[in-house]
């Protein structure tokens, strides 16, 4: 089994890093894992996304073909790679920003605040982790979220107190799978 993940939005919501955790979570559950970045000329503001593939056999190709789940932070994002999720796949749209949100045919898409969720525990920046709880609501047990939440614990690893951050990737779990 193979899953595709991407995690798109502007340079500075932390898109990267979600991916990046998840792509650790699952190297330490000993999945084949391929994380690819791509990102604009820009230090903030510009656009960001990555692909994370988690697979249970070696990954012949880094580079997406159909995703699972698509995380996108921002309208833009949403628009530009909601026609690259399969059917059957997943949506997790931050409607903290994004206003219009479409049904897609085909595809589960679950609005979830996660700016405002990182916002009310009192951590807006981890807005990031809030998306990727929700996203492992998505990944139908290719990962679970204790095996995420202790992929960020070793990625995070100068943070001595995880439970702020925990919650929130919480909170985004449970706002898809409550």
């Amino acid at each position: 089994m193979t899953m595709e993940f991407v995690f798109a939005g502007f340079g500075g919501q932390g898109v990267l890093t979600a991916g990046m955790v998840l792509a650790y979570a699952g190297a330490e559950k000993d999945l084949d894992v391929t994380w690819i970045p791509s990102y604009g000329a820009e230090m903030r503001g510009g656009t960001a996304n990555c692909t994370v593939k988690l697979s249970q056999e070696e990954v012949a190709s880094p580079f997406p073909k159909r995703l699972d789940v698509l995380v996108a932070m921002n309208e833009p994002s949403l628009v530009k790679f909601a026609p690259s999720v399969k059917p059957g796949g997943h949506i997790v749209a931050n409607s903290s920003v994004i206003r219009n949100i479409p049904e897609v045919p085909g595809v589960e898409v679950h609005a979830v605040a996660v700016n405002d969720i990182a916002a009310a525990a009192g951590n807006p920046r981890s807005a990031n982790l809030c998306a990727l709880g929700a996203a492992v609501a998505c990944a139908g047990g290719m990962i679970t979220l204790e095996e995420v939440e202790n992929g960020m614990r070793g990625y995070f690893t100068k943070i001595k107190d995880h439970s702020g951050n925990l919650e929130i990737m919480r909170s985004g779990y449970r706002a898809v799978k409550p």
